[in-house]
């Protein structure tokens, strides 16, 4: 069942490369498209039998692969998955929409698009630590080359810069995997087993170190950070909206699922350390966007300040705060698939993101009035206005963070002010203003062009007003987290009995009940 999500893309990237070499490049867009939806309806489905009141996984899958090296090929879905499970189908399909109707060697393109979303599939699947590694690092592949092939003027160099971080995140990740099963003395790479595992404080640390380092890289967290803003302003329009929707939540969902699962008691050591890294990461990446000409390079430093508060909310490792790290997960990867998407459109039309060449695009007649509106809301939404999904998630970021750490918690309170500054500075310069007489004929955007967009934007509202339609899917799962697999065990046994017991009393007041009147 979770393998479709995970072969059916990687079965229609191979068919894309099978198509005739003749086919134009809008047939193999609609093909690759068609596949896309593919998966996105089935992890609808999955949504709609999903148990979220169930902390255990879902929908399990167990094959025994190869045993001399203890990797199975182990998938289930959880609370803490399954958004992120949505967010990447959701957002293929996007950037398969909005990719160029006249794209240079289609078939290899969408076959490289669908292999990167198999690959993020695969690794929020994953039960297997070796697995996990094995799609955390598919991934890079398909990504290089969509950087380096139809990437802009500087690729080569951003697609390199890119692989030889994302390699040595892999590494970090691996080698903390490695150390974890071999001093704990476990046969196999499987996830629960080892969340018992009782290593010394010393060596928790060290193994912790090396796997934050690594992740660290790929959220990326100051100083960690330098491959992004050059992948970003290279990669073209759909390929940043997948990176910063999807592939760095890979960075975050690991920090919840191992950094937190396996070494918690390290963790709580780390953790005002971590709550210090995620302020100055916000604060670093809220004034470098300040500082920006390139509409792409604001959305991209804005994204290093957002994904920080992921981390602080990690960091207070509380029930709430965890629960608001998954939710800022969804809500950063909804808005800066928007913020992406219409920065790409106004390239587009314009030929340029140069604020400073940019002016008075908001013009009802001659401008582009529909995509300025859009990019308002979005800007809205990053600040944290009232009614939209990034003032839920920030709220609750801050809300269960302020209690643990109150000096960090402030700091990235003023980054989220800071965010306005810097968005509201593109702003006033792209959109209004009197129209620069070079854009006086500006082609008009057509609806479809505007569909991805509107269906983001909607998503953003309905989450926003909604919150309980993401919270109820994490909740449960976050919780888990912070509790030792024994004591679940024992919680659930209770739980059993409490009801048990409350059967066995409902049944003694109904005889009492027929005794008395008898």
């Amino acid at each position: 069942m979770l393998s479709a999500l995970i072969w059916i893309p990687i079965a229609g990237a191979i068919l894309m490369g099978l198509l005739p070499a003749s086919w134009e490049s809008r047939r193999c867009r609609k093909i690759a498209l068609a596949i896309a939806f593919i998966p996105f309806i089935w992890t609808l489905w999955l949504g709609i039998q999903f148990n979220t009141l169930q902390t255990h996984l879902q929908f399990v899958e167990y094959i025994h692969w190869i045993d001399w090296l203890g990797l199975n090929y182990h998938l289930g879905v959880d609370g803490l998955s399954f958004p992120l499970i949505f967010l990447n189908s959701f957002l293929t399909v996007i950037a398969i929409w909005i990719s160029d109707r006249s794209k240079e060697r289609p078939r290899f393109y969408y076959s490289m698009i669908l292999l990167l979303s198999a690959g993020a599939a695969g690794a929020f699947l994953a039960q297997d630590l070796l697995l996990f590694f094995l799609f955390y690092e598919l991934e890079i592949i398909p990504l290089y080359f969509l950087i380096a092939i139809w990437g802009g003027e500087r690729r080569g160099y951003a697609a390199m810069k890119f692989l030889i971080y994302t390699a040595l995140s892999g590494i970090l990740v691996l080698a903390s995997f490695l150390g974890l099963v071999w001093f704990s003395g476990a046969t196999t790479f499987d996830y629960e087993p080892l969340r018992n595992q009782n290593l010394p404080i010393e060596l928790q640390l060290a193994l912790l170190g090396m796997l934050l380092v690594g992740l660290f890289i790929k959220i990326p967290i100051f100083p960690f950070h330098t491959w992004l803003p050059d992948a970003h302003v290279e990669a073209s329009t759909p390929i940043s909206v997948l990176l910063a929707g999807v592939l760095l939540k890979l960075g975050t969902y690991g920090l919840l699922r191992f950094g937190v699962g396996f070494f918690l008691d390290a963790w709580v050591i780390l953790a005002p350390w971590l709550a210090i890294l995620a302020a100055i990461s916000a604060l670093y990446g809220a004034f470098t966007a300040i500082a920006q000409t390139d509409m792409k390079k604001v959305v991209a430093y804005s994204s290093i300040a957002h994904m920080a508060y992921i981390l602080l909310a990690a960091a207070a490792t509380t029930p709430l705060s965890l629960m608001a790290a998954e939710f800022q997960m969804v809500s950063h990867g909804l808005i800066s698939a928007l913020l992406f998407t219409l920065v790409g459109v106004v390239y587009k039309k314009t030929g340029t993101r140069d604020v400073k060449v940019l002016r008075g695009l908001l013009n009802p007649e001659r401008g582009l009035p529909l995509t300025g509106s859009l990019m308002i809301l979005g800007v809205m939404a990053s600040a944290g206005i009232p009614g939209m999904v990034g003032f839920i998630a920030e709220f609750l970021v801050f809300r269960g963070a302020f209690p643990i750490f109150t000096i960090p918690t402030v700091l990235c309170i003023i980054g989220t002010g800071l965010t306005a500054v810097y968005f509201l500075l593109m702003i006033n310069r792209v959109f209004f203003g009197r129209l620069s007489e070079q854009f006086s004929q500006i082609p008009p955007v057509a609806f479809r062009e505007h569909l991805p967009s509107l269906a983001l934007t909607a998503l953003i509202f309905i989450f926003g007003i909604q919150p309980a339609w993401v919270v109820r899917w994490s909740e449960a799962q976050t919780t888990a987290l912070i509790i030792s697999p024994a004591l679940q065990s024992t919680i659930i046994i209770e739980q059993k009995e409490a009801t048990g017991n409350r059967q066995l009393g409902n049944k003694q007041a109904i005889k009492q009940q027929a005794t008395d009147i008898s």
